[in-house]
């Protein structure tokens, strides 16, 4: 056993991140930054209290404003503690916010991502784009796993992934618990979707 442990600290020394990410970038057109304290207003009144937009998300709903505080100050903490962390995602032309996403570095070779788009950015391709900034990050910070899943019953995000350049790699049985789905009782399967270098 103590080889194993040894075996795993050189590996995590290998992948030992020296490079953090920007807190801010833009893409053609989006900008992604780091989340503040003032944009709580706007996080919760754009997509987060949308139950829409919301339903196939793995958090539950915001119902006021302090959760979108909340969330911000878990941001802070993430940025805090890892080389990436959530990003809220803005259109350039105007600097109207749109959704998020960002890096959730799970381990120092791996990172989860996803997203959330407001509603009447929907069909704007704002999604992939997004995606695809993060398929970029991932790649600057030498990731050699880039992964996100998406409930096996939501076929657009599955094409936005898809569309993103992530390869389907097959379900995981009741992966996850999405609290906005009504319907939902415990854990989900979920579609797995990857890049790997």
């Amino acid at each position: 056993m103590r080889g194993a442990d040894h075996r795993d600290a050189r590996v995590v020394k290998r992948y030992a991140r020296t490079v953090r990410a920007p807190e801010s970038f833009n893409t053609e057109r989006l900008t992604l930054r780091r989340p503040a304290i003032a944009d709580a207003p706007a996080i919760y009144a754009r997509y987060a209290s949308d139950p829409e937009v919301t339903k196939w998300m793995g958090w539950p709903r915001h119902l006021s404003i302090a959760d979108s505080e909340a969330f911000v100050r878990w941001s802070d903490q993430v940025w805090g503690s890892a080389p990436a962390g959530p990003y809220l995602i803005e259109q350039r032309e105007g600097a109207r916010l749109i959704g998020s996403t960002g890096l959730d570095l799970e381990a120092p070779w791996r990172a989860a991502t996803g997203y959330v788009i407001a509603r009447d950015s929907w069909g704007r391709g704002f999604a992939t784009e997004s995606v695809r900034a993060m398929v970029a990050l991932a790649e600057a910070l030498q990731l050699p796993r880039l992964y996100a899943v998406c409930h096996v019953s939501h076929r657009a995000s599955a094409h936005v992934l898809e569309k993103g350049g992530f390869v389907y790699e097959g379900v995981l049985k009741r992966f996850i618990v999405f609290p906005n789905l009504d319907d939902e009782a415990g854990p989900s399967d979920v579609e797995c979707w990857a890049r790997t270098r």
